[in-house]
């Protein structure tokens, strides 16, 4: 059984778009795995508690994602 866990900061997608999500990567694994795999594919779009992840030892929150802070700076 094919499946994505989509982790998301909470209170950034509303249910129309969580939706969305679940319909476009079930489509992406029917392409992939074949038409098949589309009744067994399941997607877990999950809320991640503001401050509850960070990158590069930084505690991400979501008004830090929000002005850009929280992007990755450049491999240069």
């Amino acid at each position: 059984m094919p499946f994505a866990n989509l982790k998301v900061p909470a209170g950034t997608l509303d249910a129309e778009q969580k939706e969305r999500l679940v319909h476009r990567v079930t489509d992406l694994y029917a392409e992939v795995f074949g038409e098949r795999a589309r009744a067994t594919t399941l997607v877990l779009v999950e809320d991640v508690a503001d401050g509850g992840w960070g990158i590069g030892g930084n505690v991400l929150t979501l008004a830090a994602l929000q002005s850009g802070a929280g992007t990755a700076p450049d491999a240069g």
